[in-house]
């Protein structure tokens, strides 16, 4: 079966996931996250993403999405995960302060050994757990997972407090990335 199976509407709203290989904490130093941010914003301003939550994690990125522009989510997504898998590594790679360099680039490189369809580094993982945002029930179940996972995970105390969120531009202040469409 296709990874890409369960994108069925090009024009849908969705929530998806995508994790580090083995789960790895990465964006632990902001410097990594920063990348994946960047990559957020290029996509929004040239390939059409329309942004609606996001929240970078220790080892994963939520994210709430549609592709306004004709092309096929899984294609945006696809294109945004490999830019931000280059980039990442490399910065990796070029880190001198990087205490676990040799280690991070060890487990890619087993896990690019893994894949059939990966050569060098492998960075995330190829599930992204695409579903549909059908219902105002099920976007408010969504929005809530995303903002408090911070929260569950004993990051901040409230989720408007976690700077590499959305859940601030929910709560009537600015965040760190523009365009953010906020549901109501």
């Amino acid at each position: 079966m296709s990874r890409n199976y369960k994108f069925r509407n090009p024009e849908g709203v969705y929530f998806v996931s995508f994790a580090v290989v083995e789960w790895i904490d990465v964006f632990t130093r902001n410097e990594y996250k920063n990348i994946v941010l960047d990559a957020l914003r290029f996509c929004q301003q040239n390939k059409g993403m329309e942004v609606f939550a996001w929240c970078i994690m220790k080892s994963h990125v939520h994210l709430i999405f549609r592709s306004s522009e004709g092309q096929k989510p899984e294609l945006l997504l696809g294109d945004f995960k490999r830019y931000t898998s280059k980039k990442i590594v490399q910065a990796i790679k070029d880190n001198q302060a990087e205490s676990k360099r040799e280690w991070l680039l060890e487990q890619f490189k087993k896990a690019a050994d893994q894949s059939t369809n990966v050569t060098n580094f492998q960075f995330w993982r190829h599930d992204n757990m695409p579903i549909e945002l059908w219902s105002n029930k099920v976007v408010q179940e969504k929005l809530n997972y995303i903002h408090y996972n911070p929260v569950e995970e004993g990051l901040v105390f409230r989720p408007e407090d976690y700077v590499y969120s959305s859940a601030i531009d929910y709560s009537g202040e600015k965040g760190i990335l523009d365009g953010v469409i906020v549901v109501k």
